[in-house]
């Protein structure tokens, strides 16, 4: 799974794929018939096996508990998450997680450590060799850091962030070139700072239009669309999302096909056509349901359907 892709949907499933967990004093409660009671979710992210898995593991219980209403339990969760991944670590693994764990964090009104996580991801993102890398993670936290509603609403501390990532995208390979501006691109739509993007979406375009790989391609085009859809060029928008849903259908991978048109229909939807968003979102779920990998179909199913449900309560 792309970059891009990871980070799109993160940004627009959120807590909504995850099922709801027993709140505050409620951890003798099953979260749901045969499932695990808070305290013993708990228990076992405790004992995942590394750092990174324990913070995922602690990051996904807070969401579920945030999502339950239990935000005071969300708070613990998403900061000894934060503390299992502070320690020494592959920055690979580690400045990705810790921008995830940050956006939470800062979600929830946690904004010192959020800022802290944020700090070191973007530190961390520095020493990493590849730039298609190094530019989905200075995105992602570009993204947070502007983020007005769920971040930081820090626009100096985006414009540092994005400008680094946007820098990383120019160097990576033309190969892989796409992928990294289409990380930068969400980046600065989640910031508020779609406006400062021009030149970016522009060489985005153009590095999409000549990608081979369907699925690539389709999300490439989608991250260059959502982006003129925030400043209000939707017919150019709608231009580039025809092209890029024509590329999303003809993935011949289920579950590649399911993330190419949820990426898609993501940005349809910030064009202003839901409607035709909630279309592809069908077969997004037809796709996910051929995938053949049990977890791997569960995790595309949970995501597209949690995006069918927001988008239909619109």
């Amino acid at each position: 799974m792309s970059p891009f892709a990871r980070a799109l949907l993160a940004l627009v499933v959120g807590i909504a794929l995850l099922v709801p967990a027993a709140g505050c004093g409620a951890t003798k409660k099953k979260a749901k018939k045969g499932g695990l009671t808070v305290k013993q979710q708990l228990e076992k992210a405790e004992n995942e096996k590394t750092p990174d898995r324990q913070a995922a593991a602690y990051l996904k219980i807070a969401r579920k508990q945030l999502a339950s209403g239990d935000k005071s339990g969300a708070k613990e969760s998403g900061k000894t998450a934060l503390q299992k991944i502070s320690g020494e670590g592959e920055a690979s693994q580690v400045a990705p997680r810790l921008v995830d764990v940050a956006g939470f964090l800062a979600e929830v009104g946690e904004k010192k450590p959020a800022r802290d996580a944020l700090k070191r991801a973007t530190d961390l993102a520095a020493t990493l060799e590849d730039p298609v890398r190094r530019a989905s993670v200075l995105a992602a936290a570009g993204g947070v850091y502007g983020d007005k509603a769920t971040g930081l609403a820090d626009g100096k501390a985006a414009k540092d962030a994005l400008a680094q990532a946007t820098e990383a995208a120019e160097a990576a390979d033309k190969r892989f070139r796409a992928e990294a501006l289409a990380a930068v691109a969400l980046g600065y739509t989640r910031g508020g700072l779609a406006d400062a993007a021009s030149d970016m979406v522009g060489k985005l375009e153009g590095a999409a239009k000549g990608l081979e790989e369907p699925r690539a391609k389709a999300e490439a085009l989608a991250a260059a669309a959502n982006v003129k859809a925030q400043t209000g060029k939707k017919d150019e928008a709608k231009a580039l999302l025809d092209e890029a849903a024509t590329a999303a259908k003809s993935v011949e991978r289920a579950e590649s096909k399911a993330y190419a048109l949820v990426a898609v229909a993501t940005a349809l939807d910030a064009n202003g056509a839901t409607k035709e968003a909630l279309a592809l979102l069908k077969e997004a779920d037809k796709a996910a349901n051929k995938v053949a990998e049990p977890d791997a179909m569960k995790t595309i199913v949970e995501k597209v359907r949690a995006l069918t449900m927001a988008l239909e309560k619109k």
